[in-house]
């Protein structure tokens, strides 16, 4: 393991005084930060009102305290900071449950717990999150703390055993995988921290064979959800916490990583990146992430892939050499110390990415000078699922402009049988089709059919029927959408569809239009933001931009006329070369 084994890598002189400087920074502030209380009112907020927000804010804020002490303990030395660090830990070994209130339960799917039980604990992301950062600030700095706090190592290595080890041992929790059962990414993001904990506390080897054995079984789980190509039907939000976490737990059991499905799984976040921090967005997954870090760069590494690595060390130097991680785990944060001198002295010019198919998903990317285009055939079973079969999103320039809108706070209904009530994952809020009021529906067997596509020099295209998506009463028995890409020119999107009712098709902005088309069938929804996520990303205002067509419409998309252009034509023909529906700041 790597952190076992080089424990001093990064002391002294072989940290940049830069990074030194910004890390320690990060602790003084740490230090002078009260830890916050966790009470019994905040857990029950979950319960009572469904909000996620408060509770987890004062839980994660512990949580990145002790983190930013820790790292400026291990590479300074000065012990100026341990006795806030056995503070944070004792607070964290008080809490009566590591797992979140959104996650506490013990059956998938299923109604959570008002509060935590301290005799049954639940394994969910944050409890095995939790419990490697303890581990990591035991095996770092657990004599030290000793020293100060006698029998502080003997409680923190009872808790994880109580918490960790034993209930892993001999309960069954649904992300351990359960043959043909579809995982998520829970299932790498727990077993690897699962795996930090085994190796960082005394185990018998006949333990840590089994949890070994046990480990090794969920990932498979895991994989089998995965085409060859390597998609993340999660979106590239959760790249960090499936491809990157089954790269960090592969890592821990001594894997082989040299399958073809590893190594495009590895790719995938190249893949969907448009430019700087935008990404090609669909399901839970907003349009803007931060740059993918030390394990992506270590992953390319890993599966040969310099591209990759040259990808990750861009986005890291992006992000600022000398600037801190401010990642959950602890691991990962240790991890970018050792790795930071490789990565700046990494010299690399990757190749562009192609255009691509992910068959398992049925997403297109296609890209010319100017745009980058995506296409989600597929159906609306994804995990994180958006009802978005037959979305299209683009950019140009490498700013968004047909959009996705992402989503937004979670929420007790963000996972719940109330999710499709939430606009954000309505179809009727992405670039599709309503018929007579009625959306897409949800559900694996929702999807689109006779789906064709083709790539080349001069066009790429997709086809499809995603007559499919709708249910029964929105009676239409054919709509069949085609998207092209023409290179150097523009996007068409071609609709044409046999059904009983007009279909009242939505393209959504992040900027108010000026509308100029050849039908009036048009108006403009003004939609007002006040998620804090979603705040963070579009301004106050987002504009859907419906038109009421039958039989057939195509939209043209291209930069003309000295900014973004949208031409609506009721009939099926090649568009006009002029502007005709353009962002209010560019005109």
């Amino acid at each position: 393991m790597f952190i076992v084994n080089q424990p001093q890598q990064c002391r002294g002189e072989l940290c940049s005084p830069e990074f030194r400087a910004a890390i320690t920074k990060r602790a003084a502030a740490a230090l002078n930060t009260p830890v916050p209380d966790l009470t019994i009112s905040d857990c029950l907020e979950f319960t009572r009102t469904g909000n996620r927000v408060n509770f987890e804010a004062k839980y994660f804020a512990r949580r990145h305290q002790l983190n930013d002490l820790v790292m400026a303990e291990y590479i300074t030395g000065s012990s100026e900071y341990l006795e806030q660090i056995i503070n944070i830990v004792w607070k964290i070994n008080e809490e009566s449950g590591w797992q979140l209130p959104a996650h506490n339960t013990y059956i998938r799917d299923t109604v959570q717990n008002p509060l935590p039980d301290p005799f049954r604990p639940v394994l969910d992301l944050f409890a095995c999150e939790t419990a490697a950062s303890i581990a990591l600030t035991n095996h770092l700095l657990g004599g030290e703390m000793e020293k100060i706090a006698p029998g502080i190592q003997k409680r923190i290595l009872s808790e994880l055993e109580h918490r960790i080890i034993q209930p892993y041992l001999t309960t069954h929790f649904w992300w351990m995988g359960n043959g043909p059962e579809q995982m998520c990414n829970w299932t790498p993001w727990c077993t690897k921290n699962i795996l930090i904990v085994t190796a960082l506390t005394p185990q018998t080897d006949e333990t840590q064979q089994t949890i070994h054995k046990k480990a090794g079984y969920s990932l498979e789980c895991f994989l089998k959800g995965y085409g060859e190509d390597g998609c993340c039907d999660e979106g590239a939000k959760y790249y960090g916490h499936a491809a990157l976490c089954l790269y960090t737990a592969m890592e821990l059991l001594g894997s082989d990583f040299s399958s073809n499905k590893i190594r495009n799984i590895a790719d995938y976040i190249r893949q969907v990146h448009v430019s700087g921090d935008y990404y090609i967005n669909f399901a839970d997954c907003p349009p803007i992430l931060e740059p993918p870090g030390v394990l992506a760069f270590l992953f390319g590494k890993r599966t040969n892939n310099p591209d990759l690595q040259a990808f990750a060390a861009e986005g890291i130097k992006r992000r600022g050499l000398h600037t801190p991680s401010n990642d959950l785990s602890l691991y990962t944060r240790l991890l970018t110390l050792f790795s930071i001198n490789e990565i700046t002295q990494f010299k690399h010019t990757p190749k562009p990415p192609r255009d691509k198919y992910f068959d398992s998903v049925g997403m297109l990317l296609a890209r010319d000078e100017r745009a980058n285009l995506a296409v989600k055939a597929g159906g609306n079973g994804d995990n994180h699922n958006h009802n978005d079969t037959g979305s299209v999103t683009l950019y140009f320039d490498g700013k968004p402009f047909l959009i996705d809108v992402g989503v937004g706070s979670y929420t007790r209904e963000t996972f719940s049988d109330k999710r499709y009530t939430i606009w954000t994952m309505q179809s009727v809020y992405h670039n599709l089709p309503t018929f007579n009021g009625i959306m897409q529906g949800h559900g694996a067997e929702y999807r689109a059919k006779d789906v064709r596509y083709d790539i080349g020099s001069e066009e790429t295209w997709i086809s499809m029927d995603i007559a499919g998506a709708y249910p029964p009463e929105a009676s239409v028995s054919r709509y069949k959408r085609t998207v092209r890409l023409a290179k150097g020119t523009g996007v068409y999107i071609s609709d044409e569809y046999e059904g009983r009712y007009p279909a009242e098709l939505s393209l959504m902005f992040s900027e108010l239009p000026a509308i100029n088309a050849d039908t009036a069938n048009i108006r403009v929804d003004e939609i007002t933001i006040d998620d804090p996520i979603l705040l963070n990303i579009w301004q106050n205002k987002l504009y859907r931009v419906v038109v009421t067509f039958t039989d057939r419409i195509t939209v043209f998309l291209s930069v003309e006329c000295g900014g973004w252009s949208v031409e609506l034509k009721s009939e099926n023909v090649h568009p006009p070369r002029h502007c005709g529906l353009v962002p209010q700041s560019a005109v």
